[in-house]
């Protein structure tokens, strides 16, 4: 599998990537994530026209996308009922998806974002276990609670090294 930066001639195939991201999260008991039409097009446009949208492709399909950003998260600068394992420079993954066609891929997306920085920070709802294990499984530790922009609340992890 290869992972490239988006482009605006993937927008169709990322929007119904993510549907069925939805349609999955509802089923798994995590219905409040993601509503309706999270995350909104002019994200999805946003994310690729400032270079943070990637696709992950398998024999030229795409079946899978992420956000990657290098920078300060505005959600992250306050930080609940815990602390970050590590300050400075990091990166954060925001809106894992697949279609469903290919597993694995969030530890693809993880090694892409692991040779770019070795600090990321990613947060997920307490609804969505599956996300949470994956999470665990791969080393993140647990760190306390952000609000997302909406103002929900999200269970932020971490992942550090040297």
């Amino acid at each position: 599998m290869v992972i490239r930066k988006a482009v605006f001639d993937d927008l169709e195939v990322i929007l119904n990537i993510y549907e069925y991201a939805r349609k999955r999260m509802r089923l798994s008991g995590n219905p409040n994530q993601w509503k309706q039409n999270y995350p909104p097009k002019e994200t999805i446009a946003g994310d690729i026209a400032a270079g943070n949208s990637y696709v992950i492709t398998d024999d030229k399909e795409i079946v899978g996308v992420f956000a990657f950003i290098i920078g300060e998260d505005e959600t992250y600068r306050c930080i609940e009922q815990g602390e970050w394992v590590k300050q400075g420079s990091y990166g954060t993954i925001h809106r894992m998806a697949g279609n469903g066609k290919r597993t694995g891929l969030f530890r693809i997306c993880e090694q892409f974002c692991e040779s770019r920085i070795s600090n990321i920070r990613a947060d997920t709802h307490a609804d969505n276990a599956v996300m949470q294990h994956l999470l665990e499984e791969n080393g993140y530790q647990k760190c306390g609670r952000i609000y997302a922009a909406d103002g929900s609340p999200r269970i932020a992890y971490q992942k550090a090294w040297s």
